[in-house]
This record gives C-alpha cells, structure tokens and sequence, in this order.
C-alpha cells in the first residue's frame, strides 16, 4: 500500500510545542493536557469500573501520566503511531488518555477484522509500537514476520502476567506505569492524536484520522448536547458505552465521561448476560449503542429480570437506522431512546434527536417519532440536506438529498488516499452518502444509504421506510431490505427478516399492503420476496452486512 509522504508530513510536523515567550499571553491550546486537568481535581473520588475493579479518577489520571512517561522510556517518540489491540478495559482507558498526552498516534485496531485486514491497516498507520492483550499474542504470533515494521511489542493482561511470547523485543505494560509520573507537553492543538480504519460497510477500509482538536471540541459539543431533554445528563449520571473503542472513539464517550465527571463502566469483551448484570449492578443510566447491540440485549433470556434497571437507561442509537419496531420494545422496558447519527469519518456525532423549541412542549411519547429519527445538529456542527441542484431541500419530510456537513472535528481525508477524499470533500463540505429528509419540526430522517438505494424503474424505493414498517410487526426481530437484478425494472428489493415469533412471507406482505391501503408506501415499494434467516451477517462493528446479503442473493440467481 502506498500512502502520501506529503500528508505524513504534515501530520507530524504539527507535533512541535508551541514555545511561551517571557511576557506574552499564554497560547492556550485545546489538548488533552488542558481538557481534564479540572477532572481529577473537582472529580477525584468518582468511579471507572471495569471487572471487579474500581479506579478512582485520582488513581487513573497519575497512572495515566506514568504509562506515558513509561512510553518514552521504551523508545516512544511523539508522532509515533501506537496500535492497540484490546476489548473495552481500563487498560484501553488509559491508552485513550496516555498516547495522546504524550504527543503520539493512537491507533485503535478493529480487533474484528480478519488477521489480514488487522496486518494491512497496521502496515497502513505504520504502527511503530503496539499494545496487544494476552490473548491476541497467539494470533500475532501466526503472522509475526510480516510485522518487521513494528519496534515494540507492549503486552499486558488482566492478571499482570504476560505470555511467553517470540514478538520481539515485548515489553510487560505493567512495567511502563512504574516509573515516575510525566509532566504532558502542552502541545499544538493541531497535533495529530488518533487513525482508525472504517468498517468497511462499503469496500475496504480507510483510514481517518484526528486532532486534538478535533477531539476536544468533539467533546464539548457531546457534553453541551447530552444535557437537552430528554438525555439530561448530568455528572450524577452513570455511563457505559456499547460501541467498541477500537471504533470511531467509541463515539467520544470515553472523553464525554471523564470531563463530565461521571463514573464509568467498562464491559470489557461484550457478552449481554454481563452487561444487563453490570446495568443492575453499578445502576448505568446512559448508554450509546448501535441497534444490533439495543436487539440483543432486549432478547436476552434474562432480560425481564432487570425491567427495573432498565427503566432508568436512557441510550442513544446510531451507526445504523433505528427500526421503529425496536424502539417500540425498548419503550416497553421504560427505556429512554434517543436517534443519533455520524460516521467514522465524522468523528463521529453529528446529529443527536433531542428536543428543540418545537417539540418541547410535547411528553416524551408524543415526540417518540421524533426522537427516534436522525435527530438535529449538535452544537457548531452544520448539517445540510441537498438536493441535486446543492440547495437545501424543503422541510417537507418528503423530497429526498443527500446529507452534508462542515464541523471542527471531521476528518481532514482519507489517509493515504487523496482521490477517495476529493470525493469525500466536495465544494467544502463532507459528504457523508446518506439520503436524507428534513420534516416541517426540523428533525432530519435518513431513508437510505447512496449505495444501498434501490432504483426500480428509474423510481427510488427509500429503503429504511420499508424496513421500518416491517419492523413494527411483532413477531419480527430484524430486517433488512437488498436490491436483486430485474430484467425488467433494473432492481427490485428483497427483505431478510430474522423471525422473533411465528410469521410467514405472506404476512410480511400483508402487512406491508395494509400500508400501501392506508396511502403510507407505494405498493411497488413491497419486496418481491421476503427471506428468512436465523440471523443476520454483521459486520465487524455490529451493523447488518447488507454486502454479504446481496452476495446471498447472487448465489441463489
């Protein structure tokens, strides 16, 4: 793979220290440094929970300091990149504060991928120094040659005791945090802070990358959104993420938490019993999730044993669609459901579905559609729907244009990929690919990804409108709506339904005609067939691989 030396060196020339002149005004930069040195003071005896372990923000942020003293001692420099291969820990935890801080990359590795997409966007970061959990070694280990690249092998585990291992030279990362305590350089804010790869929803993955100012304004904005009705958040809160931090910064959360001031759960590697137990337990009131995660935990067998707890969880759901069925059965547990929207290359929040002026005045219930749509912007980002002509569309809920944004945290490009990001970034505004309306309240609803659109007949079927009513029928767990070659009419779509009760196809299709009776579709918008399947292909961060359904559908042809 080859990438742009031009934009590797730009990335780390920003790691020079802004020098302080005798008698000048402080340069005050928005780094790690300066965002949550007001934590561990104002903070301190607040909680990160991970396992059966308690570590008080007066404990986490001075180990913090030692790891990134301790990276400097093994070889560090800043600019380094610094991968990490790791479930959602303490551990990670303190790498998502320490390598920063200290002027490295952090480079959150999908630890989802196949071993060789884990190798190639290792390759592609130029991860000099890796952190890997124990039980990752054995699968390094497989491919250990290709890996001449890598200067360090940093291992560690829950129990302190780290494998034998042929990855060389490997450093135990209990080692780093014994040393003395760094004092963090008060860096450029433009200093390059992490690179993480996109799922490959669409082709293969690419690399984004991020500030620290990206990272810092991100935050603030997150923090000033979440405290809208319904969310509310507060530092009395208590908050668990569901989005892996190897993906997209876990959608900030792990920042939000910290400079909030609220104490945090970890869940290490999910496993749903757990985490209902950990909801219960350590009372977790907010979450953010992507709907197949939100499925799993409503379906679990041990999930009415916790319909108390569940009436405190408010959660925001995005990196997919949220099916309106799903919501619904959430809101059976009391559970507070909130819409948000952005991608990987987005930071990633853009839009979270909050009460504005105009919906107010209405309870939680009356708003429900609007609170489970794609949501409104959050503070300073910009958000656009346009049409073909690059004029907003009206706010009449119904003419489709495609989402674009400006905010101060979106990626610069892909990395090593400039022809990829002139198509990212056109006419100064990211364009995410996403089809979208803006309803008369403001609300914007996304109806289908640009290249997941069904055309049929040179007519466009808004996807995620299908797949929404089909939801609504009880007895359906999970949908998902694909376009098969016609002949005749260029596409027709085709539904995969994961049953959560006794439902034929003719049902389905029944239920969909009630819609079209009613004036809500258009009856050449019901799939030509409904498939059934025990459950559906994810991908590597937990989204519906509507990729491999369509490799389905061309095996059958």
């Amino acid at each position: 793979m080859k990438f742009s030396s031009e934009m590797l060196i730009i990335q780390r020339a920003a790691v020079s220290i802004m020098a302080i002149s005798e008698g000048s005004p402080y340069a005050y930069n928005l780094n790690f440094k300066n965002l949550f040195h007001d934590a561990e003071e104002l903070f301190g005896d607040r909680e990160i929970v991970y396992l059966d372990r308690r570590v008080k923000y007066r404990e986490f942020f001075p180990r913090v300091r030692r790891v990134c003293n301790g990276l400097r001692e093994i070889g560090v420099q800043r600019g380094d990149v610094v991968g990490v291969l790791d479930w959602d820990t303490t551990t990670y935890m303190e790498l998502y504060y320490a390598i920063p801080m200290y002027g490295a990359v952090l480079h959150t590795v999908n630890i989802r991928y196949p071993p060789e997409l884990i190798y190639l966007t290792m390759a592609h970061a130029g991860d000099k120094y890796v952190v890997i959990r124990d039980e990752f070694v054995p699968l390094i280990e497989n491919y250990s040659s290709l890996f001449d690249f890598v200067k360090g092998w940093i291992i560690y585990s829950d129990t302190g005791k780290i494998p034998e291992t042929k990855l060389s030279p490997a450093y135990n990362y209990e080692d780093l945090a014994k040393g003395p305590e760094c004092d963090p350089p008060d860096l450029d804010e433009n200093t390059w802070a992490t690179i993480f790869y996109t799922s490959g929803t669409t082709g293969m993955p690419k690399g984004v990358t991020f500030t620290q100012r990206n990272l810092v304004l991100h935050t603030l904005a997150l923090v000033a959104e979440t405290k809208l009705d319904p969310l509310s958040l507060t530092d009395q809160d208590v908050i668990m993420s569901l989005v892996p931090m190897f993906h997209v910064h876990s959608w900030g959360i792990p920042y939000v938490s910290i400079f909030m001031g609220s104490k945090y759960v970890l869940p290490g590697r999910y496993d749903f019993g757990r985490i209902l137990e950990l909801i219960g337990r350590e009372g977790v009131t907010f979450s953010t999730l992507v709907p197949s995660i939100l499925y799993m935990i409503l379906t679990h067998p041990k999930v009415d044993e916790y319909r108390d707890a569940l009436r405190r969880w408010k959660v925001v759901v995005g990196g997919a669609a949220l099916p309106k069925g799903l919501a619904t059965k959430a809101r059976e547990y009391g559970i507070t459901v909130v819409g948000g929207y952005g991608l990987s290359e987005t930071c990633p929040v853009l839009t979270i579905a909050v009460k504005n002026d105009r919906t107010r005045g209405m309870s939680y219930d009356e708003a429900f559609d609007y609170m489970i749509s794609t949501g409104v912007p959050i503070p300073m980002a910009h958000v656009r729907v346009i049409g073909s002509d690059g004029r907003d569309v009206p706010r009449d809920g119904a003419t489709i244009g495609e989402i674009v944004a400006r905010a101060p945290w979106l990626t610069p490009g892909y990395y090593g990929d400039p022809e990829k990001t002139k198509e990212l970034w056109r006419d100064g505004w990211l364009h995410t690919g996403d089809i979208a309306v803006v309803d008369p309240l403001g609300y914007i609803h996304i109806v289908d990804r640009e290249k997941d659109a069904i055309k049929s007949g040179g007519e466009f079927i808004p996807t995620l409108v299908v797949e929404n009513l089909i939801s609504e029928i009880p007895q359906v767990g999970e949908v998902a709506i694909v376009g098969k070659p016609d002949p005749k009419w260029g596409e027709r779509p085709v539904a995969f339904v994961v049953r959560r009760g006794n439902i034929s196809e003719s049902d389905v299709i029944a239920s969909l005609q009630r819609h079209v009776d009613a004036g809500r579709i258009q009856k050449w918008w019901i799939p030509d067939a409904v498939i059934f399947l025990d459950e559906m292909p994810k991908t590597s961060t937990n989204k519906i691989d509507k990729k491999e359904l369509r490799k389905r559908l061309e095996g059958s042809a």
